[in-house]
């Protein structure tokens, strides 16, 4: 396979991932405004300082409400990881490699586009939002459902499974340290009755809720929580399960040493946590430590197999 049409696969599945990712975000802390106790506020611009996009919202915007995150987030395209941004990097990717991709994946990622385009005035006023942000997670859904059922387990596969579990274990962390954000933010007074919504909202913004309870057996903390998107071996979405099917990808591909060893090292960094006093600066810390690792990471992946002389072979 040719290493620019291996890029494109590999940020293909990354854009897609973005994507859903971001409307799962957003929808989380949508869903907090009507669950949250009346004295509890939350601050929006947490979403910002998660996605690492502090300078580029500040050159933007001067109030930090609302309305302006949540613009940023779906529609600012001078916000390369909007939602509207992502989107079109994935169809710009798929359309430069539709000879390796399912027909029908055209035609859906244009009619995705252009429901999230013309409809983006949904997602940011609140009274349509969760509507709008449920449309482009099942949109979503629908493209990573026909690769899974017509794609051949080949290179191109390999690449797309890279792509989206490296941009899902990113994303992964960064959901738990906006809640454990909030948390830290929040009046000791607060913490009890805070926590039980918002670690409830988590699970349920990475589709986790229901796997929670069959697999913990026991009520929902945000040390049992975290624990069970970091650790648990089954569940799509974990840390561990996302890390594994990197590396499983990976094998599949000619001279993955060094992604495997990296990979390899974050598996043995991923680690539960005991009781919920532990959500504090240092996990914060920790979570930063391991988005960094991802980086590292998918800088492996590129240098590895894309950084080729044109016509050469991923």
């Amino acid at each position: 396979m040719l290493s620019r049409v291996a890029e494109r696969l590999y940020w293909s599945a990354r854009y897609l991932e973005r994507v859903e990712n971001t409307a799962r975000l957003v929808s989380v802390y949508d869903d907090l405004l009507f669950d949250l106790p009346p004295n509890v506020a939350i601050s929006w611009y947490n979403l910002i300082e998660i996605n690492s996009g502090v300078e580029a919202f500040n050159q933007r915007y001067k109030i930090r409400d609302e309305h302006n995150v949540v613009k940023f987030l779906l529609s600012d395209d001078t916000n390369s990881s909007s939602l509207l941004s992502s989107l079109k990097m994935v169809r710009e990717n798929i359309r430069t490699s539709r000879d390796v991709m399912p027909g029908e994946t055209w035609e859906l990622i244009n009619e995705l586009d252009m429901y999230a385009r013309e409809n983006i005035k949904r997602g940011i006023n609140r009274s349509d939002r969760h509507a709008y942000l449920n449309t482009i997670v099942e949109g979503c859904q629908k493209i990573i459902g026909l690769f899974a059922a017509t794609m051949d387990r080949d290179a191109g596969w390999s690449f797309l499974i890279l792509g989206r579990y490296l941009e899902r274990a990113d994303m992964n962390t960064r959901i738990i340290d906006a809640a454990n954000t909030l948390m830290l933010q929040s009046r000791a007074e607060e913490a009890i009755e805070l926590g039980q919504v918002v670690w409830s909202k988590v699970l349920k913004s990475q589709s986790a809720y229901l796997s929670f309870r069959r697999t913990m057996r026991t009520s929902i903390s945000g040390a049992r929580a975290v624990t069970f998107l970091l650790t648990d071996p089954n569940f799509p979405r974990s840390q561990q399960y996302c890390i594994g099917e990197i590396k499983n990808a990976a094998s599949a591909l000619p001279r993955a040493g060094i992604v495997l060893v990296t990979a390899d090292n974050l598996l043995n960094k991923t680690q539960g946590i005991e009781h919920s006093s532990m959500l504090n600066e240092d996990f914060s810390e920790y979570l930063n430590q391991v988005q960094l690792d991802i980086i590292s990471l998918h800088h492996q992946i590129t240098e590895n197999w894309f950084n080729f002389k044109q016509g050469d072979a991923a």
